[in-house]
């Protein structure tokens, strides 16, 4: 088995169990972006349609298909349960979750109407997918630059997602090497691009976080 491809998804799966566990048990949601999360959820249902043709690669894969959609799910459900519970904090998420993302929306979608593998909902929607996975952080990314200082666990939750997309790098060429020598264009460039954007994210965690300096992007 790719060992790329099982830390980037134990990665994964991490960042997803942080985030839960810090919305579950502190009930801490200013810092988290709605956005982010709601773009997070409409980027696994998409890529995922083919789970209903029950054409499944491995029970593993399926399986993880599985979780991330329920997961990302169920954390957008979280998030707007707390316009109950927690009025004062989910105003306050909102007010601060300014990016517009109506443009990553309609980017991902024409980039999906360029670059995809054959002109069918299913591989357009896996296309839309996967460039709107690659931006979906900027609403979350931006909110930190605007608001400085957030709660570690959030910080933490970001570094695992970025530490996800940076290991899926070294898995494609992987399977490059040890595959079918074809290298999946869309996927590559699309997750380079993300983790792209994390840079600065990454080099900050490295030099303020693990240093035990208090966390804050630049403006």
């Amino acid at each position: 088995m790719n060992p790329f491809r099982v830390l980037g998804d134990l990665s994964h799966l991490t960042s997803i169990l942080i985030l839960i566990r810090t919305i579950k048990t502190t009930k801490y949601i200013e810092g988290i972006s709605f956005k982010t999360q709601t773009l997070y959820a409409l980027v696994f249902i998409t890529r995922y349609l083919d789970l209903l043709t029950f054409h499944w690669v491995s029970l593993y894969n399926a399986l993880m298909k599985i979780f991330f959609i329920v997961s990302t799910a169920y954390i957008v459900v979280l998030l707007q349960g707390s316009k109950r519970t927690n009025t004062i904090a989910y105003n306050e998420m909102l007010m601060g979750d300014t990016f517009k993302i109506q443009h990553l929306l309609s980017g991902s979608a024409l980039m999906s109407l360029f670059f995809h593998h054959k002109f069918t909902f299913l591989e357009l929607a896996w296309s839309f997918s996967v460039w709107l996975e690659s931006v979906a952080i900027l609403p979350q990314l931006y909110m930190l630059s605007k608001g400085g200082k957030t709660r570690s666990l959030t910080v933490h939750y970001i570094f695992a997602m970025g530490l996800y997309r940076a290991l899926y790098i070294p898995n494609w060429i992987w399977r490059y090497s040890t595959e079918d020598k074809k290298l999946d264009k869309i996927a590559f460039f699309a997750g380079l691009l993300q983790t792209l954007l994390y840079s600065d994210f990454f080099y900050i965690y490295y030099t303020k976080v693990i240093r035990g300096k208090g966390f804050k992007l630049p403006k």
